[in-house]
């Protein structure tokens, strides 16, 4: 790919909500408390799992991991949006729309390594209950988070490098309330069929092969559930993945709202918010399901908060 002078654009224009006028005041509102709840939410849970020592299992190890994906995941995107409403400054500089880019796009690939080797944990657990502690020991479960974050960093890595070889000579003005990967393809004047050939190829590759390595391990859990015989281990066995099962469902459901909708359905407005739902909304939701379906979870809770109670008397 030719390499042409980037200097005609030094810097991009990001609309985000801006021809919502009328609405500002409560998108402001509505977004700030999504986010406060995403932090204090996914903090709680992991605060409960590095200090609580019934919580220091490979589920929680690999929950841990989640609630600090999840936080990192949203503040690559929402804190620059809610300054930006504020102060009404809405350019950002070309390098540091390839590193919101960048970092976007590898905590979301993380994501679905990450779902995906809770699968795996899953699968041993129901599966194979008497192995599980040797096979999914605490090496096993480093290795594991160790890899999802590296192949996932890397993953992104051709993407930036490419997006960051392009010409952007017409427009500098993204309809989004982030740098996204479509936008800045769509506002370039340079040839953009090779790298756009890769995100498709790759993006299938990533999200098909995380979702066919995630049905596998469930057909074999829900095959191994209705082997029990009484219906209380099936209601214990199934509950254990439950919480798994449904982030999952929240995750692929929201990118395939985004990416995978008729181009007749396309629509710019629909597309910011679906965003903001895989973005933000998703990541709020796992603490609280996780804790809702979890009994250790809750125990853990108000064993602090009972703490606190007794201190504060």
């Amino acid at each position: 790919m030719e390499r042409r002078n980037q200097t005609q654009v030094t810097e991009f224009l990001l609309l985000g909500f801006s021809d919502h006028q009328d609405f500002q005041i409560l998108l402001f509102v509505v977004f700030l408390s999504i986010y406060l709840m995403n932090l204090m939410g996914n903090l709680i849970i992991l605060v409960l799992t590095c200090f609580d020592p019934h919580l220091h299992k490979p589920m929680y190890f690999f929950l841990s991991n989640l609630a600090l994906l999840d936080m990192s995941f949203t503040s690559t995107t929402f804190p620059r949006m809610l300054v930006s409403s504020v102060t009404k400054d809405k350019t950002i500089s070309f390098s540091g729309c390839l590193t919101q880019l960048y970092l976007f796009l590898s905590f979301a690939s993380t994501e679905f390594f990450l779902l995906t080797a809770m699968a795996y944990d899953r699968y041993a657990a129901i599966c194979d209950p008497l192995r599980y502690h040797h096979v999914v020991n605490k090496r096993v479960c480093i290795q594991l988070v160790a890899a999802c974050w590296i192949v996932g960093f890397l993953d992104i890595a051709p993407h930036t490098m490419m997006i960051s070889q392009l010409s952007f000579c017409d427009s500098n003005i993204i309809n989004h309330f982030c740098c996204d990967l479509t936008a800045l393809i769509k506002l370039s004047c340079s040839d953009t069929s090779v790298i756009e050939m890769l995100v498709l190829t790759e993006n299938m590759c990533l999200v098909t092969g995380c979702l066919l390595l995630t049905a596998t391990s469930y057909v074999y859990i829900v095959s191994a559930i209705l082997r029990i015989r009484s219906a209380e281990g099936r209601r214990k066995a199934f509950s254990t993945c439950s919480s798994h099962l449904v982030s999952v469902a929240l995750l692929y459901g929201a990118v395939f709202c985004v990416y995978m909708r008729p181009a007749s359905l396309y629509s710019l407005d629909q597309n910011k918010l679906y965003a903001v739902l895989y973005n933000a909304v998703v990541p709020m939701l796992n603490p609280i399901i996780y804790s809702l379906k979890n009994k250790d979870v809750k125990c853990a809770l108000w064993k602090i908060v009972a703490r606190k109670t007794i201190l504060q008397t």
